[in-house]
């Protein structure tokens, strides 16, 4: 794991991406899109032989680290032995992936509908709830992110729907509990549960029950912050959706296959969505592979009436034998154990030990290998450190920030006012204490902002 220098290699590589890869979510002349080498485990880096820890398991994707080699060696033979094939056909490779899925998911969510990715895998969702119920709406998060596709985006709750909002999708957004900022006036985590639920009830009555196909939530809300709902809300949607018969939506994409330190997100809720989307983790972002996961009651409605959707690509060989060597190496060397256990005893009291002495963080929270530093200008007040969705110079103390990381040797997760702690789910105990002491250097670049 040893980085070779070839600056040259490097500087050709830069050249081409910056000639003729446009990237997203970025103004084109704006961005410096590092060229990478090479990458293993949770180790990352570029031509000039600067390695990095990955805190950000690329967009929280490499559960298992980068290059696997069980993984990459089931890739080498399902490509020498079934490359590809037409999704209308029972194949090894995405039959046992399936049935891999369908035994780690919650209740009865025994049938999966294999997509290329989490944005598609919503779209689906979205659209099985329609149709099982015959009503137009969607009810989703403020706070939340489910994908870039015209329905996800407009489903999506944070700033990057803007552009794309048609204000015609169907989709109403509504305020999920954050006791941090809370939009109810809450001190208490029951108080903000109580009245979050009361004001999703209300939101259902004004919006019309009987208009209403699905409320969506990320099981914990992953880009928009990390934050973990309170004890009993989760059941208490699930109470909601089913007195109104509203499909409930889980989306899991970021959240599921281990990043919490269970399998799923809902099993840290003992909750049981009637739909649930998946993507990243099932296969470490090997091949690009998502899916929703359909409960029997839904799956029914399709018993005898054909589904109207699918995709060229779904439930790919290549990547279908990638998810079924991911899930066994998570089984077979305890990774969904190791982010329990290593995110309990090493990430949550190292985060906790920074925030006591930096001024600049305002809350830690999270659980397993999913945590958030909310920074701040001023813990009193919570006036984040930047504003919100702040760009060019607004965003300088970020910006300083996270060049302080990647100094250090960290390469950091880094959305509006916070960084995220999201390494692979394998990582080691001493890799993990190395990313807590680069990241303590970099709050001091955070300090240096704060009142």
């Amino acid at each position: 794991m040893t980085p070779q220098t070839d600056p040259q290699a490097g500087a050709a590589v830069k050249a081409a991406d910056r000639a003729h890869v446009f990237h997203s979510w970025s103004a084109q002349e704006l961005i410096d899109p590092l060229a990478v080498a090479g990458a293993e485990g949770s180790y990352f880096w570029d031509y000039d032989g600067h390695r990095y820890l990955d805190f950000t398991s690329g967009l929280v994707f490499t559960n298992i680290g980068y290059q696997h080699p069980k993984v990459v060696a089931a890739i080498q033979e399902q490509a020498a032995t079934l490359t590809t094939f037409a999704p209308a056909f029972a194949v090894e490779s995405r039959s046992e992936a399936a049935r891999l899925i369908a035994e780690r998911t919650p209740g009865d969510l025994d049938k999966i509908f294999f997509t290329n990715g989490g944005a598609d895998a919503v779209e689906h969702a979205v659209r099985m709830a329609r149709i099982h119920t015959g009503r137009p709406k969607v009810l989703s998060a403020y706070r939340s992110y489910h994908g870039g596709t015209q329905q996800a985006v407009n489903i999506t709750g944070d700033p990057r729907r803007w552009a794309s909002d048609s204000g015609a999708a169907g989709v109403v957004h509504f305020w999920a509990p954050f006791l941090y900022r809370s939009r109810f006036y809450a001190e208490t985590e029951q108080q903000e549960c109580e009245r979050a639920l009361e004001h999703l009830e209300t939101t259902i009555a004004f919006e019309g029950p009987g208009t209403i196909a699905a409320i969506i939530l990320e099981t914990i809300p992953g880009t928009a912050g990390i934050m973990v709902p309170p004890r009993g809300y989760l059941a208490g949607v699930r109470e909601l959706c089913d007195k109104y018969g509203i499909v409930f939506v889980l989306d899991e994409v970021m959240a599921g296959f281990g990043r919490t330190g269970e399998w799923f997100a809902a099993d840290l809720f003992e909750v049981t969505p009637d739909l649930m989307t998946f993507a990243k983790g099932v296969n470490s972002g090997y091949v690009p592979l998502g899916g929703v996961a359909i409960s029997g009651k839904i799956a029914e409605t399709f018993g005898k009436r054909p589904y109207p959707g699918g995709l060229t690509y779904s439930g790919h060989p290549l990547a279908c034998a990638a998810a079924v060597a991911t899930i066994n190496v998570m089984a077979e060397e305890g990774v969904v154990a190791n982010a329990a256990v290593v995110g309990a005893q090493v990430i949550e009291p190292g985060l906790r030990e920074l925030a006591r002495r930096h001024p600049s963080v305002g809350e830690v929270r999270g659980v397993g290998m999913f945590w958030a530093l909310e920074l701040v200008k001023n813990r009193e007040t919570r006036e984040p450190l930047v504003p919100y969705n702040a760009a060019g110079e607004a965003n300088a103390p970020m910006a300083a920030f996270g060049a302080a990381a990647k100094a250090n040797g960290l390469w950091p997760f880094i959305n509006m006012n916070r960084t995220h702690v999201v390494p692979p789910c394998t990582i080691t105990e001493a890799e993990a204490k190395e990313g807590l002491a680069a990241l303590d250097a970099a709050l001091s670049a955070a300090d240096e902002y704060t009142e």
